[in-house]
């Protein structure tokens, strides 16, 4: 009988592990790069890069902080799958105002663009599931969220 529960525990963490994996690379992104095809980033990010007036940012950029300068856009493309689809990005703060980001997204991404309007701060957050939903009512659920964060701050002029 332990063999059995050893068993069935081993295969559940070996199902979980599995469920957490992801493809497309690191997690997290590079701490030291930039912003995608953005240049430089700069102002809170410790890199002493100047502020930009454009910023593209993907799923790659998370943990990240960049600087706007105002008036300038930031423009965010996170590529999912109709199975594990990314929330819609949320602003907190007051320095960003959503824009319309020009394209539809397929499903499963999400795309989103904002406006530097006012200096300070805004996050950026959006979040997508770690697994694809049960198609079964035998299958097992992963209730796990894998989550973007965005820290931009807009530099006066």
């Amino acid at each position: 009988m332990r063999h059995t529960t050893a068993a069935a525990v081993a295969a559940t963490a070996l199902l979980l592990a599995g469920c957490g994996t992801q493809s497309g690379g690191p997690a997290g992104g590079s701490p030291s790069g930039s912003p995608s095809g953005t240049g430089t980033a700069g102002g809170g990010d410790g890199t002493g890069g100047a502020c930009t007036a454009e910023a593209a940012l993907t799923a790659e950029d998370t943990g990240r902080t960049v600087c706007l300068t105002a008036g300038g856009t930031v423009r965010v493309t996170l590529d999912g799958t109709p199975d594990r689809p990314w929330s819609p990005v949320t602003s907190e703060g007051s320095a960003l105002t959503p824009t319309n980001a020009g394209i539809g997204a397929p499903r499963g991404d999400t795309i989103a663009a904002y406006r530097a309007t006012a200096p300070g701060t805004a996050r950026l957050t959006s979040t997508q599931p770690l697994c694809a939903s049960p198609t079964a009512p035998d299958q097992v659920a992963c209730l796990g969220l894998r989550e973007w964060t965005v820290t931009v701050r807009v530099a006066g002029n």
